[in-house]
């Protein structure tokens, strides 16, 4: 009897809690060996369970070859594709500590992380090898290991890896910014990563049958432990094409008989934006039931025309890297969904509490905190913000506030933290700011978030220079950009005379974005 006969979305739980990773693998390579997992819609590439595990065990078996010890980091620098998910999925079944290279981070904090999660060796495609090398420093001096995102590596035969794997074993490094600027190395377990896609799977009642169409980048946990673990823990499969394309989109969605899809707010503004240029599906695509929203607040205007203009109901949800992704999500239909609410807990308890950790009462708020089985192992090398963020019994403070109404559903109404939430990425204003302070005219600097509605929020900053220096705004935007990239440099810097101070002096960024606004 296979370990997954009866499995359900409403069992799926109890029934992964003691498995690894590479038990998981397994597992569906006996039980369903001829189903398809990954699909490439480019190259036509399609990888089945049983090739899964050839797969990923002959990558297991390379990494240890090559001197990598289990639990060791392996890092992956590499856009979306089939050879990018077994890259990920052969370091976890090696036992390995897969780490994430963020593509979009700029040279420092690939540098920072590199060194930071003692990084012993990147698998890294031939397009971001460069980015790779430009970010090593003598100090870190991981080997790399190329590999193709779309071909997956020869599923020659492995011998198993000697390594024992459990629920408990470290599984993935992913970092996150934080107020610091310096980003935080969560620490995720195998039983994390299953959990996370448990969450997928019970919220939104996934099975065999289900195909999703992912288009968020792996090195993000909601791509990854949404629609990479999601399919993996259902028994289902995903389309996975190299980046996320709005003209594409809906002819991917179609030509695979995707059912599902998880998207960020600016790419659902896309669709919308591209939808009114070019033709867009007349009517739903027959096989598709329900889009997921997650990583940003989703505006409720732009939810209430996605749903009238395509008539696909779009199911806003919640996570956090810390959390191997979903902690909340509204109900698919005909259940209640909220606009304006990521929805309610699945899979893990959610409660909103007072500085003391007290359960404040419906309506009332307070900050949001989590305890389950996806809640982190800990901030990695970091004890004091683990400290700060766990408390002895497991909950995670996540620095965001919120309430709940008389139902059940919470309601995100700020965050405790002054993190810049830029499509779904977190940037540290703090990381802006030191990159603004770089230029010798700058004496005051402090980024903020301005409302965006392609982004959900863009970066701009307030900066005070000496007076006759002659620093324009395209020369910090520029030098930002060479410092920390595009993605992360501010679209607008504006000189002020002096920046807002409490009474500490310490500068009050959230301020800035009142008395600048045109």
């Amino acid at each position: 009897m296979s370990p997954l006969d009866g499995l359900t979305s409403d069992n799926v739980f109890a029934r992964m809690k003691t498995f690894s990773i590479r038990d998981l693998i397994d597992a569906r390579a006996a039980y369903q060996p001829d189903s398809t997992y990954l699909i490439e819609p480019e190259s036509g590439v399609e990888i089945t369970f049983g090739a899964l595990k050839r797969h990923t065990a002959a990558l297991a078996a390379r990494l240890a070859g090559a001197g990598v010890k289990p639990g060791e980091s392996v890092g992956y620098a590499m856009a979306n594709g089939p050879g990018t998910a077994i890259a990920i999925l052969g370091a976890l079944y090696g036992g390995f500590r897969a780490t994430a290279i963020n593509l979009v981070a700029g040279q420092q904090t690939i540098s920072y992380v590199l060194d930071h999660s003692e990084c012993r060796l990147v698998l890294v495609s031939p397009e971001q090898r460069g980015l790779v090398e430009s970010a090593l420093s003598e100090t870190s001096a991981p080997r790399l290991m190329e590999m193709s995102e779309t071909t997956p590596p020869d599923g020659v035969p492995a011998p198993a890896p000697e390594a024992a794997l459990g629920p408990d074993t470290d599984g993935l490094l992913m970092y996150t910014s934080g107020t610091t600027g310096k980003p935080k190395g969560c620490l995720l377990s195998h039983a994390n990563l299953i959990s996370g896609g448990a969450c997928a799977t019970n919220a939104h009642h996934l099975g065999p049958r289900d195909r999703a169409l992912c288009v968020l980048p792996l090195y993000h946990i909601n791509g990854l432990c949404v629609t990479v673990m999601g399919p993996l823990v259902s028994g289902g499969s995903v389309v996975m094409p190299k980046r996320f394309s709005a003209s594409k989109f809906w002819d991917q969605i179609r030509q695979y008989d995707c059912t599902w899809f998880s998207v960020v707010p600016t790419q659902i503004s896309y669709l919308l934006h591209e939808s009114q240029e070019a033709n867009g599906p007349e009517e739903k695509p027959p096989h598709l039931r329900f889009g997921r929203s997650a990583s940003a607040p989703l505006a409720p205007e732009v939810q209430r025309a996605f749903e009238s203009r395509f008539g696909v109901p779009i199911i806003e949800t919640m996570g956090l890297t810390e959390t191997a992704a979903q902690i909340l999500s509204n109900p698919l239909p005909p259940g209640t969904r909220k606009i304006g609410s990521p929805g309610i807990p699945f899979g893990c308890d959610v409660r909103i509490v007072d500085a003391e950790m007290n359960e404040l009462p419906p309506g009332v708020e307070g900050e949001v905190a989590v305890h389950g089985p996806s809640v982190m192992k800990e901030y990695f090398k970091n004890p004091e913000a683990t400290g700060e963020s766990l408390t002895p019994d497991r909950w995670f403070r996540t620095g965001d506030l919120g309430r709940k109404d008389e139902d059940g559903y919470v309601y995100i109404t700020g965050r405790s933290k002054e993190l810049i939430i830029k499509g779904g990425e977190n940037i540290a204003p703090r990381e802006v700011d030191e990159a603004l302070y770089a230029h010798p005219a700058v004496i005051e600097a402090a980024a903020f978030p301005r409302p965006c509605p392609n982004y959900g929020q863009r970066v701009e900053a307030g900066v005070k220079v000496e007076p006759s220096a002659g620093v324009s705004e395209e020369e910090l935007i520029a030098m930002c950009r060479e410092t920390l990239g595009a993605f992360k440099a501010p679209d607008r810097v504006h000189f002020l005379p002096e920046l807002p101070k409490g009474p500490s002096g310490k500068i009050q960024r959230l301020k800035l974005a009142e008395i600048t606004e045109a």
